[in-house]
């Protein structure tokens, strides 16, 4: 299928969350190099809330979803901005 895809399948497969949004940005990001005209999946925002994440710091949430992307590097992905939090810290 896509990249988002792939993301989402995995981080439901690994994490189990709540609540989860992959927002295709790539758009915003036209321009920023000479060969990049912002389409594709390139640049990704994910929203997620999982228990995964209680007691976890910032650090170790980034870490455990960037472990999860790794393999999409490959295939085209080139940044994630992550918005990760616990159950616990929404409301």
């Amino acid at each position: 299928m896509g990249i988002i895809h792939d993301i989402e399948e995995n981080i439901r497969r690994e994490l189990a969350p709540e609540a989860l949004e992959i927002i295709n940005e790539s758009h915003l990001h036209a321009g920023h190099q000479e060969s990049f005209d912002g389409t594709g999946e390139t640049h990704l925002r994910i929203r997620i809330v999982a228990d995964a994440f209680e007691g976890l710091s910032r650090v170790d949430r980034h870490r455990r979803l960037n472990a999860l992307v790794a393999s999409e590097m490959d295939k085209g992905l080139h940044a994630i901005a992550i918005e990760a939090k616990a159950p616990s810290e929404i409301g």
